[in-house]
């Protein structure tokens, strides 16, 4: 005890991850079904900053973009050639849904570097959500598509006959698996980096090795900047690959 107490005035005592809770935007009461949080706020506030951007930003739609203009339609190009990319011209209709997906992480990503904010993409509740909506909407287009052929992508037809039967057994369980990997991909990545970034500033409470601790924050906060950008095109990139399979589903 008397440890601890000698910790806590030192200011060695800190909590990472209570950045992470959820907490009632009014009062201090349960978190219910319907209660308005700090996941709510900060989606809310995704939401209006892509409408800044995306709506606001170009509404004029100059010959000579603006900054913002120029933003907006090099976040529009970037997406859609990666969906052209990767899903070839048959994905291209399917763009505005990945294009919707890419914007609210990436700007969930970057609203949650900036002080008192709260990233909710670090919370799998959040990107399971996502990645379930992902995984629903392939494994439909497929059988809508292509019926009951969407079922090749799980046999490999250019393999040894006698191994088939357990690489389409592999095929399936790593195709169940995908909504928990791309939702725990994200989730993980955010809450580490943003966990790290609390351990070091509470070290830089500490007179002593103060400057070592705001350097260590300057660069783990710019490589978090970098993450979360990452992260939002992996998670896009993922949702193009997996689209690809269902559009064309054979080995």
């Amino acid at each position: 005890m008397a440890s601890e107490a000698h910790s806590e005035e030192a200011g060695l005592v800190f909590h990472p991850m209570d950045q992470f809770i959820v907490k009632p935007l009014f009062g201090d009461g349960p978190v219910g079904m319907f209660t308005i949080t700090n996941v709510t706020l900060w989606m809310a506030l995704t939401i209006v900053a892509i409408f800044a951007l995306l709506v606001l930003g170009t509404r004029r739609r100059a010959v000579i973009p603006t900054r913002t203009q120029s933003i907006g339609e090099l976040a529009y190009g970037f997406v859609y050639k990666m969906v052209e990319d990767v899903t070839g011209k048959d994905g291209v209709k399917y763009f505005p849904y990945i294009m919707t997906l890419f914007m609210f992480i990436v700007f969930a990503n970057f609203l949650g570097l900036l002080p008192m904010s709260f990233t909710t993409t670090s919370h799998i509740a959040v990107t399971a959500v996502m990645a379930m909506m992902v995984f629903l909407a392939v494994t439909i287009l497929g059988f809508v598509k292509n019926g009951a052929a969407f079922l090749g992508l799980f046999w490999v037809s250019s393999a040894p006959l006698a191994l088939r039967p357990i690489l389409a057994l592999i095929e399936v369980i790593s195709y169940f698996v995908r909504p928990v990997s791309h939702s725990i991909r994200l989730a993980g990545n955010m809450m580490a980096g943003h966990a790290v970034i609390k351990v070091f500033a509470g070290f830089a409470a500490i007179t002593a090795i103060a400057p070592l601790s705001i350097v260590a924050i300057t660069a783990m906060y710019g490589l978090e900047v970098l993450v979360s950008f990452i992260q939002a095109y992996v998670f896009t990139i993922l949702t193009c690959v997996y689209l690809k399979d269902a559009l064309h589903p054979a080995h």
